[in-house]
């Protein structure tokens, strides 16, 4: 997502394996969104994951302008559905990743 949303656009090579992983990611994300059933808990979910998939499905522009902005778009869906759906605790976001995020064990077990 950051090399798609990044101010210096990625290189012309690396446009299509980049759009692949995008496309893979809305996909996942959606398939989260839908199976945790976030349209019945917030709106915003709806109108999400409605852009996801249209923007997964569109055809790749010919040009690198065009693609670079197809890109980007994707970049943005990937970026907000994802956070809708940490926001929603239908997926774990990046605290979870910190050390202290995990809870202590008790005392006296390994």
């Amino acid at each position: 997502m950051a090399d798609a949303l990044d101010s210096v656009p990625p290189a012309e090579d690396l446009m299509d394996a980049l759009a692949q992983r995008l496309r893979g990611y809305l996909t996942q994300l959606v398939s989260y969104a839908v199976n945790s059933e976030t349209e019945l808990r917030d709106e915003r979910a709806t109108r999400l994951i409605v852009r996801a998939r249209e923007v997964r499905e569109e055809e790749p522009p010919g040009d690198y302008p065009r693609s670079v902005d197809h890109l980007r778009r994707m970049g943005w869906a990937v970026n907000e559905l994802h956070d809708l759906l940490v926001e929603l605790h239908a997926v774990k976001g990046p605290d979870s990743l910190k050390e202290d995020w995990w809870p202590t064990p008790p005392q006296g077990t390994p």
